[in-house]
């Protein structure tokens, strides 16, 4: 009955320390995965000042008034507000810039009209709502235009370390219980 105890035990501490072993090795991984997309994305973000937004006009751009430009045939959000003393444009985030510099806010579903129009239309109703809000700015010369929203900001960066800390945590403490109950059980043996 002893040895087949003894072998149980060492069974499931190996089993226990390859779960460990295998949560430290994929939190180093996703660490790693991290480290090379999402932390040069919040090292290029500029936009790092929050300021208070105050609303000047919002115009819903069709397909019919960007019949003659190069520019996706969707309805889009322009947004000019009035930020840090200047005039500017608001975006929703970097990645709205990024697509299309003549829309403030692009819609989610770009396949239905009917259904692009309507998300336009709250998110304006929502801006008419709350006249003044906060948003980011740079601290560039000649910038002037504004994000409603950050992307790559410090929450989204803690957001995405805490899976993989959580990880890292979980199999240390495994690897390290196990450890202390074979350290524990060879004095045990000893006495």
């Amino acid at each position: 009955m002893g040895k087949k105890l003894v072998m149980a035990q060492k069974r499931g501490e190996t089993r226990a320390l390859c779960l460990g072993v295998a949560m430290v090795a994929c939190a180093v991984i996703t660490y790693y995965i991290l480290g090379t997309t999402v932390l040069p994305l919040y090292q290029k973000s500029v936009w790092t000042q929050e300021s208070t937004c105050h609303l000047i006009e919002t115009h819903i751009r069709d397909q019919e008034e960007l019949e003659g430009k190069k520019v996706p045939q969707y309805p889009c959000l322009w947004v000019n507000v009035s930020a840090v003393g200047r005039w500017a444009v608001l975006y929703h985030t970097e990645d709205t810039r990024d697509r299309n510099q003549q829309c403030s806010y692009i819609p989610g579903s770009l396949d239905n009209y009917p259904v692009a129009r309507a998300d336009v239309e709250k998110v304006r109703a929502r801006f008419h709502e709350r006249q003044v809000f906060y948003c980011f700015w740079t601290s560039r010369e000649n910038e002037t235009s504004v994000l409603y929203q950050r992307l790559y900001g410090p929450q989204a960066l803690l957001f995405s370390l805490f899976w993989p800390t959580f990880m890292l945590t979980g199999g240390l403490l495994i690897i390290v219980m196990v450890k202390i109950n074979q350290s524990l059980s060879i004095l045990a043996a000893q006495k």
